[in-house]
């Protein structure tokens, strides 16, 4: 079982001393609670999830991989400790990850929330659970300054900032890139943010960026753009797009025939890109936290993921599955279930775990410490670049 080892471990320490049974008092904020009768101790944790719209294909990703850890957690510690989720529906809106981080918080009273699935969902959702002292974590948001908002948010997904330039990088050596276009959805921030990224790495590096083009979430024709983009023949074209947009103007760039490789920021990294373009996907790149196969750790998840849901896990559903064993161990290491200032010194505090995703632990801006991986999509399948 995942982190057996580890949760055996942690369930002796802090549950033989008795530090759940006395959560209830001392406690700065009392969320959860416990069942008398047995003793059990009840971790209620909030989660806001993009479930529904054109971008939900994360938000079902994500939820998966938190209800497969919670089933796991909840069999490892039955009787001491319970894990329980309560999910709400942000459908990709900032207005409705506001409304969902005040119901939780206030309503639910959770101890700590995951979440929201989009960039410009947390900086809406994350000031508000600062400002009520709740520890939220990100699972994918990957735009620059999310952590920002103060000393309560943190995330497990691996920024843009990091990634991109890592894989541009990579990119370039591998195929002798000379000439870039750019191309992002600029009404999107994440989009926006991860734009910034590449057009500085871009620079960095001393590439000449041929042409640059927008878009905005949700166009389906990207003729215009792409025509004046192979007019100017460069060698690679680096796309700031969600997988939708992104999967569209693959297809539409194959078809004109502009068939250089394409390098994506974070929304190229799932499945869904692939299943929109088919074999136009192939010959796109994208940095990732997560490859499956990387470890025996990730290669039980992905088996277990499979006998549950039927499909393969992509890297929301990892990093989310990660997210709630990083949680949990931080409110096991605080020796509190329902304390939320204990809860966030011990997420500050964690180190060295070892999720599915590799070894992970948090800086001191509460971004993710760990290792990128470079994929590549080659007949409709995202292989390790090394």
């Amino acid at each position: 079982m995942i982190s057996k080892k580890w949760m055996s471990i942690a369930a002796t320490a802090a549950l033989s001393l008795g530090l759940l049974s006395g959560c209830g008092g001392g406690a700065s904020q009392s969320t959860g609670g416990s069942d008398k009768s047995s003793g059990e101790q009840t971790a209620k944790i909030g989660v806001i999830s993009f479930l529904t719209g054109s971008g939900s294909a994360y938000g079902e990703a994500i939820t998966n991989g938190l209800k497969l850890a919670q089933d796991e957690l909840n069999q490892e510690n039955k009787g001491k400790l319970k894990v329980d989720l309560v999910i709400e529906d942000s459908a990709g809106k900032k207005d409705q990850a506001i409304t969902a981080a005040n119901k939780l918080i206030n309503n639910d009273n959770v101890v700590g929330i995951i979440g929201p699935t989009l960039s410009g969902e947390m900086f809406a959702a994350a000031p508000i659970a600062n400002s009520n002292g709740v520890p939220i974590m990100g699972t994918s948001t990957t735009a620059e300054g999310i952590t920002d908002s103060g000393d309560y948010v943190f995330r497990n997904a691996l920024p843009e900032s990091i990634a991109i330039p890592e894989a541009v990088k990579k990119v370039v050596e591998k195929e002798k890139i000379k000439k870039v276009a750019l191309m992002y959805s600029s009404n999107n921030d994440f989009c926006v943010s991860g734009y910034k990224t590449m057009e500085k790495t871009a620079k960095e590096l001393g590439l000449e960026i041929v042409d640059t083009k927008t878009f905005a979430d949700g166009d389906t024709d990207y003729s215009a753009q792409l025509t004046a983009i192979a007019s100017k023949k460069p060698d690679a074209v680096l796309v700031s797009s969600l997988y939708k947009e992104g999967g569209l103007i693959l297809s539409k760039a194959r078809e004109m025939g502009l068939n250089v490789p394409f390098i994506g920021g974070n929304g190229f990294n799932s499945p869904q890109l692939v299943k929109q373009a088919g074999a136009a996907a192939d010959n796109a790149y994208v940095g990732s936290p997560w490859y499956p196969g990387g470890s025996p750790k990730a290669d039980e998840f992905v088996k277990k993921y499979e006998q549950k849901y039927g499909k393969k896990p992509d890297q929301f559903a990892a990093q989310a599955y990660d997210a709630l064993y990083i949680m949990t161990t931080s409110l096991k290491n605080s020796g509190k279930a329902d304390d939320r200032e204990a809860l966030k010194e011990a997420l500050k505090g964690l180190k060295n775990f070892e999720g599915v995703t590799g070894k992970f632990q948090f800086d001191e801006k509460r971004n993710p410490v760990m290792e990128v991986k470079v994929l590549h999509v080659e007949k409709g399948e995202f292989k390790l670049v090394k």
